[in-house]
């Protein structure tokens, strides 16, 4: 006996007797985590079954209370595995083998089905009796809202269908058996029920008929075809006709049954059945699954068909390795009563050992296996399909042509019948072929891996060892052939724990060679793929192979049109070519427009060719390619967003092509979001080169980023490792640099001693060097720095210095910048009027460079001199566009400086509410996004509000 029961009211089991689970809410949440045995369900959808699409305010304490419960009342079970445990984001269930009912019904359910297949008959009524046995009423039939709501009512829908295909497969093997005079009370009940289910009809048609009572048999017939004209507007199937005919007839009372997805598919001829077998284990791709069943599925009876209307043609793409033929192996079973003349299966060796199969030589196969004499088919390969063609038009088959190289090897091959279906997988897109529906498969998603693991080496292990599981998942990718290797290995050794095996699939680079066993092999499977294009007659696709070796340069990232081309040393149109034609072949992916990379696996496998195929020196160079063509988009970049008076020196190296431009400084600063994780692999990659001069440009290139994302502390991994890659390479030029916008970093963070520590080093560098406009530069952030520590004489002093500087190097791009200095110190010194007058001079400069984040900033600025001046209206003004600017930019950082210096505007004026508003949401902000200063000033704002609110105005 189970001990979960789901086929009937919710169910615990003792071994003994059932025990109640007490309170409603508690068995709506074991039911929830039953649905989902073994897998973690979040918290969110356990308080979406628990109170539907909107919970109370307290939901998560209220969940936690019933999750306790709930471990109570599951106490007797034992805690051997732990049976309720907590794993983020929410909670699993964890259930043995043959604990839950429904999983025991769809295993005897499946063996059922492979006898039926077979044809074993005293097998298929035994499981069938058994998986029937366990069905107690309708699934969950106690928490009816609760099973009717969308996700569980999807469950419940799928195991009553189980359940009449299973009653179907009995009733065949007692008709098969002998048995007719016992199912007709059953079967008369079941038609009324289900007056639409024509296997069901032909089944009471053929025991009524075998039991002597043919009238009875033909109103059988009659009440469905009348069911079918009026509520679909079809006719019987040819199935349910043949039998008809036979019971009007007479003839037949004695013979055996036929099952009801059989029919003949010519006089004395049995349907054929060419399908390899189900892959064992086979588990998710439900969706997958849906689609096919119904893109395949005919749509009327063959008499209703439009005239010329040909079959429907489904490709199921995909990389090596991915489970195409599984699943459409898996599909064609399932729709095997959907055609009853049977299923034709041809594996084409598109990819893989042995000879490429021509169309005509299975087209001769298919022929000769329909029946007809081949020694005089035409030479012709168009003759032979044009036989063919009329072969196939009055049968209801099923084509799988499985591993596909091309769509001319599979246009001569298709039925020209509209009552057949083909299904085709290959690693090629096939998009030229003709009114095909393309299906591309991916790999498995992250409950399916883990389910398909524990099926093949067992959930205990899996259960047992969670962290190694998750490393083993990681390491295949989500791979089915990964996976089934895996789990072959581990199953062939049950007393290996997991971690040995994620061990060794981590350990250096050997993880494809360690990918094997047996005849499964996912190294080979990647060699099928791209050896085929290497050793190809077309040079586009033999060029495409010597791209893909060259991606595995850069694996682990993704690259577009213009970076691969620096990489490939090609230009953009034809690298974009070269790159969709990799994707059609599933050797690259493309998670969006002009976005390219490699699967994990087939990266390794990549890297591995371009150490086989390349010398040590074409490799330097096609890296230095991409990184040159790096440090160029991240200066343009920097450029577009702050507008520096004085950027870096260019490198030497410059990409044959010129870097796109960028649309605005919104544009420039979602790519360095984008690109963020490249670049600092790339300064990574720079410094194992040698190439310091490319390692800081890199970083210092960042600062248009860092400008606006300052408070991620990203800029300052980049500038630090950089830095290190400087002073190991003597470069002087670079260190300057580098200390200068580490300086720029720590005074962004408030860090003053080291922001002024780092500035004096970089001065003295830039001095040395007679770079003049540097140390303009320079002189203008230690002004900075002074005012940011209130000290303004000072500050004013250096920004007054900078200013010198700056006209002394003829750089009148940095009057902007200069006059923000200059407003900065006359504020923190009380010259209000003055630092207006500066601001005023300064923002049409920002708006006429279109620079975002520092016009956002003066704004700012602005509004808080304008402010202490009396000026509301024109400060708010300001203040409300700086903070627009910055929420556009998803600058939280900006935002909340903003939002804090409106508070203090709106407390300055005594609207008190208004201040407190801004200070909240100031907080919120700060907390949401780990700004602890902002969330300190903001804790303070609020007091000094609540303080002035009893002082009456007094602070």
């Amino acid at each position: 006996m189970p001990v979960f029961g789901l086929l009937g009211p919710l169910m615990v089991h003792d071994g003994a007797q059932s025990r109640p689970v007490r309170g409603h809410k508690v068995r709506v949440l074991l039911a929830a985590l039953l649905l989902q045995a073994n897998r973690t369900v979040s918290k969110e959808s356990l308080k979406e079954a628990l109170w539907g699409p909107t919970p109370p305010a307290s939901a998560d304490a209220s969940l936690f209370n019933h999750i306790a419960r709930l471990r109570r009342e599951l106490a007797f079970l034992g805690d051997e595995p732990p049976r309720l445990t907590a794993a983020p984001p929410g909670y699993r269930l964890h259930v043995g083998e043959g604990e839950l009912d429904a999983e025991v019904f769809e295993a005897r359910a499946g063996a059922a089905r492979r006898a039926h297949l077979d044809e074993d008959w005293d097998t298929v009524a035994r499981h069938s009796d058994a998986a029937l046995a366990l069905w107690r009423g309708r699934p969950l039939a106690d928490l009816e809202e609760f099973a009717d709501a969308a996700a569980q009512g999807q469950v419940v829908q799928q195991l009553l269908e189980t359940r009449l295909q299973v009653l179907e497969w009995g009733f065949d093997a007692a008709l098969a058996l002998g048995r007719h005079h016992e199912l007709i009370p059953q079967l008369s009940l079941l038609v009324l029920e289900h007056p639409l289910r024509e296997a069901f009809h032909r089944q009471l048609m053929l025991a009524l008929f075998r039991s002597e009572r043919q009238a009875e048999a033909l109103q059988a017939y009659i009440r469905l075809r009348r069911n079918l004209v009026e509520e679909l507007g079809v006719e019987p199937s040819e199935a349910v006709r043949a039998t008809h005919q036979m019971v009007l007839a007479g003839d037949g009372a004695q013979a055996p049954a036929e099952p009801a997805s059989a029919s003949l598919s010519g006089p004395g001829r049995r349907p054929l059945r060419q399908l390899p077998a189900v892959a064992g284990c086979f588990t998710g791709r439900e969706a997958e699954i849906a689609a096919l069943t119904a893109l395949l599925r005919p749509r009327t009876d063959v008499q209703n068909q439009p005239p010329g209307r040909g079959p429907s043609t489904v490709v199921v793409s995909g990389m090596a390795g991915v489970g195409k033929t599984a699943l459409a192996v898996h599909v064609a079973h399932r729709l095997r009563d959907e055609f009853p003349d049977g299923q034709l299966y041809a594996d084409l060796r598109g990819f893989g050992p042995g000879s490429l199969r021509s169309p005509r030589s299975l087209l001769a196969r298919f022929l000769s296996d329909l029946g007809m004499c081949t020694e005089s088919l035409p030479d012709d390969t168009d003759d032979c399909a044009a036989l063919f063609r009329t072969v196939m038009a009055e049968r209801r088959m099923l084509l799988v042509l499985d591993n596909a190289r091309d769509a001319a090897q599979i246009l001569p091959l298709l039925p020209g019948s509209g009552s057949c279906a083909v299904l085709v997988t290959s690693r090629h897109t096939l998009a030229d072929l003709p009114d095909a529906v393309l299906v591309p498969l991916s790999p498995l998603g992250a409950c399916d891996q883990e389910m398909l693991l524990a099926a093949l080496c067992g959930t205990r292990r899996v259960l047992e060892e969670p962290a190694a599981a998750a490393e083993i998942l990681a390491l295949c990718g989500g791979l089915p052939l990964a996976l089934r290797v895996v789990g072959g290995r581990l199953a062939s050794r049950p007393t290996w724990p997991l971690a040995v095996l994620a061990q060794r699939l981590s350990s250096g680079s050997g993880r494809l060679h360690e990918l094997s066993v047996g005849g499964l092999d996912v190294h080979a499977a990647f060699a099928m793929s791209y050896v085929a294009m290497r050793e190809s007659e077309k040079p586009q696709e033999r060029a495409a192979a010597r791209a893909f070796c060259l991606l595995g340069l850069w694996p682990g990232h993704e690259l577009t049109s213009q970076s691969a081309a620096a990489l490939l040393g090609l230009p953009v149109r034809e690298t974009a070519r070269l790159l969709d034609l990799l994707t059609d072949v599933h050797l690259v992916q493309s998670p969006a427009p002009d976005r390219y990379g490699l699967h994990d696996l087939l990266g390794e496998y990549a890297a591995e060719r371009a150490c086989a195929e390349m010398t040590a020196q074409e490799r330097a160079d096609a890296t230095v390619r991409l990184l040159s063509w790096y440090v160029a988009a991240v200066r343009k970049a920097s450029w577009v967003t702050v507008g520096e008076t004085q950027p870096p020196p260019p490198l030497d190296d410059q990409p044959d092509e010129p870097v796109a431009d960028f649309t605005d400084a919104h544009d420039a600063l979602q790519w360095y979001v984008r690109e963020l994780p490249v670049i600092r692999h790339a300064i990574s990659q720079a410094g194992a080169l040698g190439r310091s001069d490319v390692a800081w440009r890199l970083a210092v290139g960042l600062f248009g980023y860092a400008d606006t994302y300052w408070w991620t502390g990203e800029w300052d991994t980049c500038l630090k490792a950089a830095l290190a890659i400087a002073v190991d390479h003597d470069d002087t030029v670079g260190q300057a640099w580098l200390y200068r916008r580490i300086a720029v970093a720590h005074g962004m963070a408030y860090r003053n001693d080291e922001c002024l520590e780092n500035l004096r080093i970089a001065l003295d560098l830039f001095e040395r060097a007679g770079d003049v406009t540097a140390q303009a530069s320079i002189t203008g952030n230690m002004a900075a720095l002074h005012v940011q520590a209130g000290r303004a004489k000072e500050g004013l002093a250096y920004a007054l210095r900078s200013q010198e500087l700056y006209r002394g190097a003829d750089s009148p791009a940095s009057e902007a910048l200069v006059r923000g200095r200059i407003a900065d110190a006359l504020e923190l010194a009380g010259d209000y009027q003055g630092a207006v007058e500066q601001h005023r001079l300064r923002i049409p400069l920002l708006r006429k460079e279109a620079r975002p984040t520092p016009l956002a900033t003066a704004l700012t600025h602005y509004g808080s001199a304008l402010k202490e001046l009396g000026l509301r209206d024109e400060a708010f003004a300001a203040l409300g566009e700086a903070l627009a600017i910055r929420r556009e930019l998803g600058d939280h950082g900006g935002a909340a400086d903003c939002l804090a210096e409106t508070a203090r505007a709106h407390h300055h004026f005594g609207e008190w509410e208004a201040a407190r508003r801004c200070w909240q949401t100031c907080l919120d902000l700060s907390l949401l996004h780990s700004l602890p200063k902002r969330a300190k000033e903001s804790r303070a704002g609020l007091a000094a509000l609540d303080g002035a609110c009893t002082t009456g105005g007094r602070v």
